[in-house]
């Protein structure tokens, strides 16, 4: 037993340190949202929606209403019938673990190369795209929810069909939306980790860099004219 986890070291000490700067990274998101909530873009985007939606249930713009939402649809749902695809791939690819032994470890300096390991890494990869799907899929049962809820009048006074309760709706599907996003952002580094450990830190390091430059909203620049 031990001799097979010393064997695996160095793959459970890259994944232990990517998940751990990963987790880091939200952390210190979180923290910066708690001392100002506009600081990142899903945040800001937060109370767009939320300004959006008083917006269109108090001017009865419904034809707005529904071409944003069906945007906001077909772009879930792209996005669902993508993984889908990956998935498939992901399962033809562990029946090949075998065949693709030999090359796919070419770069692999320092990770173990066991069939058992490969198939870990591969179920990884499964799980992160399955909730990419669901994710997305939640996403597109809510809006077609906020599709109903949006265009009731205000003159009816539904007291659980107010704006405020349909901008819940709404932000619970940009949530479920941005964690779709953000599992296909995950699964950068779980690819690397084919390739060995050493190529999965790499790839994370990259990956918060851009997830930074992503998440961070647009700084406001005053000119004095």
């Amino acid at each position: 037993m031990l001799e097979i986890v010393n064997s695996f070291a160095n793959d459970i000490i890259g994944f232990t340190t990517s998940a751990i700067l990963l987790i880091l990274y939200h952390v210190f998101l979180r923290y910066q949202i708690r001392n100002n909530p506009a600081y990142t873009v899903q945040s800001v985007n937060i109370i767009a929606r939320t300004a959006w939606v008083e917006n269109i249930m108090r001017n009865g713009k419904d034809i707005l209403a529904v071409q944003t939402l069906r945007n906001s649809t077909m772009a879930a749902t792209f996005l669902a019938s993508t993984s889908v695809l990956l998935i498939m791939g992901v399962l033809s690819l562990s029946g090949q673990g075998d065949k693709l032994h030999s090359t796919w470890h070419i770069l692999n300096l320092v990770g173990s190369k066991h069939p058992e390991l490969w198939v870990t890494k591969v179920l990884l990869m499964l799980l992160d795209l399955l909730v990419a799907f669901f994710s997305f899929a939640m996403s597109i049962r809510i809006y077609n929810h906020v599709g109903y809820l949006i265009n009731v009048p205000l003159e009816m006074n539904h007291k659980s069909i107010s704006p405020h309760h349909v901008a819940v709706h709404l932000n619970h599907a940009g949530h479920y939306y941005s964690v779709g996003m953000r599992a296909y952002y995950l699964l950068v580094p779980l690819v690397f980790w084919l390739f060995g450990p050493h190529l999965m830190l790499l790839s994370t390091l990259l990956l918060l860099l851009m997830l930074y430059r992503l998440d961070r909203a647009p700084k406001l620049n005053y000119f004095n004219e």
